[in-house]
């Protein structure tokens, strides 16, 4: 199976890209790296993605930079006396599929120069971009897959996450000729069983691109 690393993005905040991580860490059986966390430290997204997996094959790497507010990578680093280095950030070393989660949408700030899209520039990794049905989401997904195709990172293909709208998903995929890796619906309630099941339908999808 193809052994590319994956920047799993958004289009907003809490759209679901650690439920997505995780679903897709399973179903690839894949490394898990999350470059910074920002508050929530005794629960990370790390720890949520770990506890949900159920593959033995899967490592998951340390933070590069674990922040105590649950804010903005660069105010949280501020409230810390940080300063983020966009350039200390790098890719874990590993044979295996790495799924790599950013921190909310593409324009975050990691420093007063550097945003998280330059952060996926200077990885140059492709992006699996996950996109929730609310009022505005067509813009958001269109600005952010435009903002992406400007800077030439590649975009893997799209995942919707949470209740279906299909006229919506219909626009975002015939406008921009992106590839649909998987729908994911409302889940009623997240465990090992239902990330499992997820993996299981979407994993054809991913090894056939």
């Amino acid at each position: 199976m193809n052994q590319t690393p994956y920047f799993i993005s958004a289009i907003d905040t809490d759209v679901g890209k650690t439920i997505v991580s995780a679903i897709l860490v399973e179903a690839l059986k894949a490394d898990y790296w999350k470059p910074i966390q920002a508050g929530n430290l005794e629960d990370s997204d790390t720890m949520t993605v770990q506890s949900l997996i159920s593959n033995s094959t899967s490592q998951f790497y340390s933070e590069t930079y674990r922040l105590n507010t649950p804010a903005s990578p660069h105010y949280a680093a501020e409230i810390d006396g940080l300063q983020l280095e966009a350039h200390s950030i790098q890719l874990p070393k590993t044979s295996n599929q790495l799924i790599v989660e950013g921190a909310g949408g593409l324009f975050v700030p990691i420093n007063d120069k550097a945003l998280l899209i330059d952060l996926m520039q200077d990885l140059n990794i492709p992006v699996i971009l996950v996109i929730k049905n609310y009022l505005g989401s067509i813009n958001h997904s269109l600005s952010s897959i435009y903002a992406l195709q400007q800077k030439d990172i590649p975009i893997k293909g799209l995942i919707f996450n949470g209740p279906s709208v299909a006229s919506s998903e219909d626009y975002i995929l015939q406008y921009s000729k992106l590839p649909l890796i998987a729908k994911i619906p409302e889940l009623s309630a997240i465990s090992k069983q239902t990330i499992r099941e997820q993996a299981e339908r979407i994993k054809l999808n991913l090894s056939g691109q």
